[in-house]
């Protein structure tokens, strides 16, 4: 039968004795406490007559944490208090649940277990004990009225310390218990309807758990004093602080230690102790949260691994593995937690193994790259493993992911240097420890090199660059191996104003190669060692050749003059053959270098190569940075934030995520005009593969093409790149398409034959990808074409000079074909008027020069002839198609009034990025005229016209 009436049921509500003893209980416990802080805290915690070692201090630190989680308890206890009067006071309008003790039974039990917490550190070290000392004993002495109170039930026979440490923990002791025992009553006389029924019985499950979480804290709490006291002052100084305690000893479960040797073994709440002998030194010691417990695999075994050793414990009864196996786990689990397990150690554990991930700090001892290193990340069975920062003593500082113990995967690396504040700073992809894939190299020496490494070293394509600011500028441009540069390769010396572009060999010229100087001066020929040797070839300046033998080293100046040192002059034999007397502007762009001595397919495979590797893996999105490169901040960057390294990069799963994206849609856009609109888009992006493929191809082209290497005699080295480009870009989409069709479980596309292939490379791609490349494209054109060019302008001044209709009479067109609705003002004769006839059709031959497409500009051109035909139409008043007689000079007169500069260079241009399929078609028949055309108009009796 319930003691409580339910409210508003028209009963009495009535209070139940076990309130009442709860009340009482709370008042000698209020007392008790104000006692305790008045008559042995505040005495203890008075100045000490004499300076405090770092043991004094450290007592002294408790022992005030325990005076304010005592005044903390105390004022939880004076609003647990507080409710039950007023509950004792009104109990017909406050109801049972809103004693603090029961509404808020969590806040009271966190307010015990920190009081608990901070009783057994001041027990474990003798707080007690040690404070006792700071005052005279005679004080003691004065105190003993007062302290008999406290020590009721305590025997006081033993020293003041002890006797006043056992007077807290019976106080304690007998709180909790009659604070458990007074809930179960309530519980039992509390009805299963009440509104408070569950709050009851949660607290007095909660106190429950509270009085087992206080034995098992006092218990460990005494086993570890008495350890500390039963050891040597070296090995206690060393191994106590106040919050260990002992777990475990293998003296109480005997167990031996392999391949590691301990005379005993000690498992704290937060290190493993393997003792040897009576030396701390000599003994090993393991933070928990870097041990691993390995499943079981034998009964009487228990396999425990750590950052640096791996060992076992063997136990001689299958009952002790499984003790030291289950202690081991649940310390470990409770260390990772950083709080202890309520209500006792292994309680609410849910796994019976150790976490194999988990994140800590760990400074390496034994010998490797990794000595003196301290590792801050994620670990996985005892090895770094995922995100994580290594920090040397010398200042090295590398922050990236993880493998097994070793760098792996993306990372920076900052190396300081002697002199103040310099940085080596590698920013890199990582293979077992050592950099391997792309990275981005800035040194303290003003070097930056971007590209690739293998086991460390620079391997395979890269540009090693020397910045402007630096006072011997220089950058290469090409393959690496091993470090050296190798293959085929650009060097561009800004000092001396050269650019070497050829073969190399462990950091030399080496092997057939080309010189161009910033003064227009070329040398191709064979290079030993750094040194041209054997025939070559220099063209000069005015297109002046030699061809022969050289017998000396040969040094390029930068100057336009080559010298040898003394002053014997020159050493050659061959002959010399000047083609600027008479000029011939046919003969100088047959003049061209490199042709043959590279072959196009070979030049840059340290470019495709990765990408091939990209493909044929499968396109992983986890490796695509390693494989194609990405963008970085820069070192200055870097540094002002080594904390957030890695963050500017795209997360790993985004790169995934993306590279699934771009497959889908190659698989959605496969007809020609999808397609043609999806490689655009892929082209110009810097997050596509494509698009990062293309960027690496520009750099080359640039390096190779741009600044000192314009020169009109490397136009042909330059026309067959573009157009090797373009075909690798094809088979690179090719690939591309291949992975997505093999994730989708779809047929594989057959091989191309060589007319289809063309047709694509020449059709599709070559005119998506050459608006990357026509700058300096188009300058080589321009200048092999520069005389015939200015022939051309010189030309087409002369005719600006004619009216309309003269020089349509001029160039032999047909009146019947002349426009007669030409707009006049009242004092314009037609023999005047200029730039008015065939309008429609120069504006749009004009048009030519707002495209770099070479389609597109053909297409312009067959639109120009499409007007001159439509103009005639209108003249005659009906459809007419001109014959090539007729349509030559008209294309003459609109050439002649658009104006159009380098249109020989335009010409020559489309005419080689023309696809072979369109050789002999209309595209052929109208580059044909037009070329015509041009070359009508540099004809010498054009030159010659009279002035009007």
């Amino acid at each position: 039968m319930t003691a409580f009436a339910r409210p508003g049921s028209g009963a009495q509500a009535m209070c139940s004795p076990v309130e009442t003893a709860l009340l009482r209980l709370e008042e000698e416990f209020l007392t008790a406490l104000a006692r305790i802080n008045k008559h042995v805290l505040q005495p203890l915690l008075v100045p000490a007559p004499e300076p405090l070692d770092v043991q004094g201090r450290e007592c002294r630190q408790l022992l005030q944490q325990l005076q304010g989680s005592t005044q903390q308890l105390q004022k939880t206890t004076e609003e647990s208090l507080r409710s039950l009067r007023k509950r004792l006071r009104l109990p017909d309008t406050v109801g049972l649940e809103s004693l603090k003790l029961l509404c808020n039974a969590g806040g009271v039990l966190q307010v015990h277990m920190e009081y608990i917490e901070c009783y057994t550190s001041c027990m474990v070290v003798q707080a007690f004990q040690k404070a006792v000392k700071w005052r005279p004993s005679e004080y003691w002495q004065d105190k003993q009225k007062e302290l008999r109170l406290l020590l009721r039930g305590v025997g006081s026979e033993g020293p003041v310390g002890t006797a006043l440490a056992q007077a807290l923990r019976q106080l304690l002791t007998h709180h909790v218990q009659q604070y458990v025992r007074h809930l179960l009553s309530l519980r039992d006389t509390t009805g299963e309807g009440h509104p408070a029924r569950e709050l009851v019985v949660h607290a007095a499950a909660l106190f429950e758990d509270l009085q087992s979480f206080m034995r098992q804290a006092l218990d460990q709490a005494a086993a570890t004093q008495a350890l500390w006291r039963s050891l040597d002052c070296e090995l206690r100084d060393a191994l106590c602080t106040p919050a260990r305690r002992l777990l475990q000893d293998s003296e109480e479960i005997f167990v031996m230690v392999s391949p590691l040797w301990a005379d005993r073994v000690l498992l704290f709440n937060d290190v493993l102790i393997l003792l040897q002998g009576h030396s701390v030194h000599s003994s090993h010691s393991f933070d928990l949260k870097l041990v691993w417990v390995e499943p079981e695999q034998d009964r009487c075994m228990v396999y425990l691994l750590t950052p640096e050793e791996e060992f076992y414990f063997y136990c001689k009864k299958s009952r002790d593995q499984v003790v030291w196996r289950q202690k081991v786990t649940q310390a470990v689990c409770q260390a990772l937690r950083e709080k202890k397990d309520f209500p006792v150690l292994g309680a609410g554990q849910e796994a019976s193994e150790t976490p194999a991930c988990r994140t800590a700090v760990y400074t390496f001892r034994a010998e490797g790259h990794l000595r003196q290193a301290t590792y801050d990340g994620k670990w996985w069975r005892a090895r770094p493993h995922g995100q994580g920062t290594l920090k040397w003593p010398d200042g090295r500082n590398h922050v990236g992911t993880f493998c097994q113990g070793v760098e792996h995967g993306f990372g920076v690396l900052l190396v300081p240097q002697a002199s103040e504040d310099k940085f080596d700073c590698y920013k890199c992809h990582w293979l077992e420890g050592s950099m391997c894939g792309y990275g981005i190299c800035e040194y303290s020496t003003e070097k930056v090199y971007k590209g690739y490494f293998r086991a460390g070293m620079r391997h395979g394509f890269g540009v090693l660059e020397i910045t402007p600011q630096a006072s011997q500028p220089s950058r290469y441009t090409g393959h690496w191996e091993r470090g050296l540069r190798s293959g085929y390769g650009v060097q561009e010396d800004g000092d001396r104003g050269e650019r070497y572009i050829g073969m190399w060999r462990a950091d030399q010229r080496h092997g057939p190669g080309v010189m161009v100087t910033q003064a227009g001066v070329c040398y191709q020929g064979t290079f030993q060692a750094d040194k041209m040797v054997g025939p070559g070839i220099l063209l000069y300046e005015d297109d002046s050749l030699y061809e022969g033998t050289f017998t000396r080293d040969l040094i390029l100046t930068g100057k336009g003059s080559f010298s040898h040192g003394t002053r014997t002059g020159l050493h050659v034999q061959g002959e010399l053959d000047t083609a600027a007397l008479p000029p011939d502007p046919g003969s100088t762009y047959k003049r061209q270098l490199g042709l043959g001595a590279f072959p196009v397919e070979s030049r840059w495979q340290g470019v495709y190569g990765p990408f091939r590797d990209f493909v044929s893996a499968g396109c992983p999105g986890d490796r695509q940075e390693a494989l194609l490169g990405f963008h970085m901040q820069s070192l200055k960057e870097l540094r002002e934030s080594q904390e957030d390294l890695c963050c500017e990069r795209t997360p790993l799963e985004d790169s995934v995520d993306r590279m699934e994206d771009v497959l889908e849609e190659l698989l959605q856009h496969r007809e020609p005009e999808a397609l043609q609109q999806c490689l655009r888009k892929a082209l110009s992006s810097s997050l596509h593969p494509l698009g990062k493929l293309v960027r690496m191809l520009m750099m080359t082209f640039q390096a190779t093409y741009a600044g000192i290497g314009a020169n009109k005699h490397l136009q042909e080295l330059a026309q067959e790149e573009v157009k090797q480009h373009a075909r690798e870009l094809w088979a690179a989409y090719r690939g591309l398409l291949q992975v997505a069709l093999q994730r989708k479980g779809q047929a594989l596309e057959e091989e191309e034959d060589a007319e289809k292939r063309d047709q694509q490379v020449y059709g599709l791609m070559l005119p998506l990808m050459l608006p990357s490349f026509y700058s300096e494209l188009f300058t080589l054109y321009m200048l092999l074409h520069e005389k015939e060019d200015s022939l051309y302008i010189r030309g087409i001044t002369n005719f600006s000079l004619f009216s309309d209709t003269k020089l349509l009479e001029f160039l032999d067109v047909q009146k019947h074909l002349w426009p007669k609705d030409l707009k006049l003002t009242s004092n314009q004769r037609h023999s005047l008027v200029k730039d008015k006839c065939f309008l429609s059709a120069t504006e749009c031959l004009q048009k030519i020069l707002a495209t770099m497409n070479p389609w597109e500009k053909l297409e312009v051109l067959e639109r120009t002839c499409g007007e001159i035909e439509a103009t005639v139409s209108r003249v005659l008043g009906q459809e007419h198609k001109l014959p090539m007689d007729d349509l030559l000079p008209l294309l003459i007169y609109v050439v002649s009034r658009a104006g159009i500069q380098h249109l020989g260079a335009e010409i020559h241009l489309i005419r080689d990025m023309m696809e072979p399929i369109r050789t002999g078609g209309l595209y052929d028949f109208l580059l044909t005229a037009l070329e015509s055309c041009y070359q009508h108009i540099q004809r010498d009796e054009m030159r010659r016209l009279p002035s009007h």
